[in-house]
């Protein structure tokens, strides 16, 4: 079981998760929905299934890529401690799950769960003919608090979607960063990324603008819902922790990535998540 959690990155879970709860709570304390304890399991799950699904497939169809890249070699399927054959039952068994699981919360959630496997699966192909591959992949991880909020209301509304658009642009700009790594590797290898393409400065300065961005639909989202204080204590320490990392990684030092990629980005969505929901609940009961 560990060297599965160790081929998906499962601690990086904490990127799309918190968002995911936030739309569940969105949807239960500031449009009335019933709280139900299943309706979350199922959330948790189907967020669960569908990222082990996206990422184990991400490792199986770039095990040549990784096998070759010095910084990726090690990795579960190059270095074989996962084969191929194990690998792509393990995503097959999660886009699976995933499907069955949605099947239990809505029809809407079940007949849009083809196109949001068709989206987390897909980035995978993406740095083979565009640089906007890192678009996809915050598109990817966007669909957690919409999808989130359609498990308990079974409707569309602007709320959840403006909350997916700031994730997507914040993790746009993050994994331009952990990108940077790579982009000499990219290069040779005839892959795109937007430090490949731009390089590392031009690159830096489009991830800074996209985080401003992002940072200020997350305090605008506050205003237009008319939320209390607290929320803005979370979406200001959200915003401080995005400028953070572009503080840290320059790009004539990169020692830092890994500390601006996983560390800060999970406190910033665990922060934002857990003041944010206990805003929710404060603000509804006072």
């Amino acid at each position: 079981m560990q060297k599965y959690l160790s081929l998906v990155k499962f601690a990086h879970t904490i990127f799309a998760m918190p968002f995911a709860l936030v739309g569940y709570f969105i949807a239960v304390r500031g449009f009335g929905e019933h709280f139900n304890w299943l309706d979350l399991v199922l959330v948790v799950l189907a967020m669960v299934f569908a990222r082990n699904a996206a990422m184990g497939f991400n490792r199986y169809v770039d095990r040549n890529i990784d096998a070759k890249n010095d910084r990726t070699a090690q990795r579960e399927i190059p270095s074989g401690k996962v084969s191929v054959k194990a690998a792509g039952w393990f995503v097959v068994l999660n886009v699976t799950a995933f499907i069955v699981t949605t099947w239990f919360i809505n029809l809407l959630c079940f007949y849009l769960s083809f196109v949001a496997m068709a989206v987390v699966l897909g980035y995978s192909l993406t740095k083979r003919f565009t640089w906007l591959c890192h678009f996809i992949l915050g598109i990817g991880l966007s669909l957690a608090p919409i999808g989130a909020f359609l498990a308990v209301t079974g409707y569309f509304h602007w709320v959840p979607v403006l909350l997916s658009v700031a994730v997507l642009l914040w993790v746009t700009g993050f994994d331009i960063i952990y990108a940077l790594q790579d982009d000499g590797f990219d290069k040779e290898q005839g892959l795109f990324s937007i430090p490949s393409y731009f390089g590392r400065k031009k690159a830096l300065w489009i991830s800074r603008a996209i985080h401003i961005i992002s940072g200020a639909i997350i305090i605008a989202i506050g205003y237009w819902l008319k939320l209390n204080f607290i929320y803005f204590i979370g979406a200001s320490l959200f915003t401080l922790l995005l400028i953070y990392q572009h503080l840290v990684v320059k790009a004539s030092d990169l020692s830092k990535v890994n500390l601006a990629f996983f560390t800060t980005n999970g406190i910033a969505s665990v922060v934002y998540a857990t003041v944010t929901i206990f805003s929710l609940y404060y603000q509804m009961s006072s």
